[in-house]
């Protein structure tokens, strides 16, 4: 009896432990919050959809807020931050794709390792720090984090070196120049089906009898327009770039203010 009890016991374990090792994958750690911007359910929040979206695309979603960079810069802090924790999907330095911000200096910066720096390369951080920017200047801080998570998702269904925000991939365009090709070809089959015409401009003109002697150019005037040469106001600034870490880890990246 008891020896019946201890195979039910441990048969009992063996189907909770996978329940417990998800649990346990999932309880990882990926949102930073030193500043103290989000709010405890914003953080569970965001977590559990960098958990979901880690997932699927194989990179974790990592978010590390700060007052002050320790006098390094934000990059340097970044950095050094994802070689002393080793942070990356499946195993040690694996995929990443952190997004850093210093309250003191407004910086933003964005990272991509391993499979996120081919995904998400320098274009591509250069387009999602444009798609969070506003958020962040506006504070709202888990709709920016959020809003980069969705966005590098749409961005990692493509191939490398395409510009996901081309618009070829557009719907209206595609529309429009599946509209455009129709119109082409029911105007093609309409011309064809139809007559040759004959008649040009020199049909019913007869040049002997014609009264025009001579023609000539009689240059009157020119005029002559000055305009403006347009100034760059734009002062925002940004930079793009990979390279590698202090540790060697190389990486994709962009950074600019908020």
């Amino acid at each position: 009896m008891v020896k019946k009890y201890s195979i039910l016991f441990i048969a009992f374990f063996l189907l909770l432990l996978p329940i417990g090792l998800t649990e346990a994958a999932d309880a990882k750690q990926r949102v930073f919050d030193e500043a103290g911007l989000l709010t405890a359910s914003e953080i569970d929040a965001l977590e559990k959809l960098s958990s979901e979206y880690s997932e699927k695309n194989e990179t974790d979603f990592v978010f590390l807020t700060t007052n002050g960079a320790d006098d390094k810069g934000l990059d340097t802090y970044v950095e050094d931050f994802a070689d002393r924790t080793g942070i990356g999907y499946g195993k040690h330095n694996g995929s990443a794709a952190i997004v850093g911000i210093d309250m003191v200096n407004r910086d933003v910066v964005l990272r991509g390792f391993d499979k996120a720096e081919e995904y998400l390369d320098n274009q591509r951080m250069d387009l999602l720090r444009d798609k969070i920017t506003p958020e962040l200047s506006a504070g709202s801080y888990y709709d920016a984090f959020s809003n980069f998570i969705l966005t590098a998702d749409k961005y990692m269904e493509y191939n490398p070196g395409v510009n996901p925000e081309s618009i070829l991939f557009k719907w209206w365009f595609q529309l429009g120049a599946s509209l455009a090709l129709g119109g082409i070809i029911v105007g093609l089959m309409a011309f064809n089906s139809g007559g040759k015409v004959t008649v040009n401009s020199r049909t019913y003109f007869e040049e002997n009898n014609s009264r025009i002697n001579s023609k000539r150019d009689v240059f009157v005037n020119q005029t002559v327009s000055k305009v403006k040469k347009p100034t760059n106001n734009n002062n925002g600034g940004g930079s793009s770039g990979g390279g590698v870490t202090s540790g060697g880890r190389s990486f994709s990246g962009s950074s600019g203010k908020f």
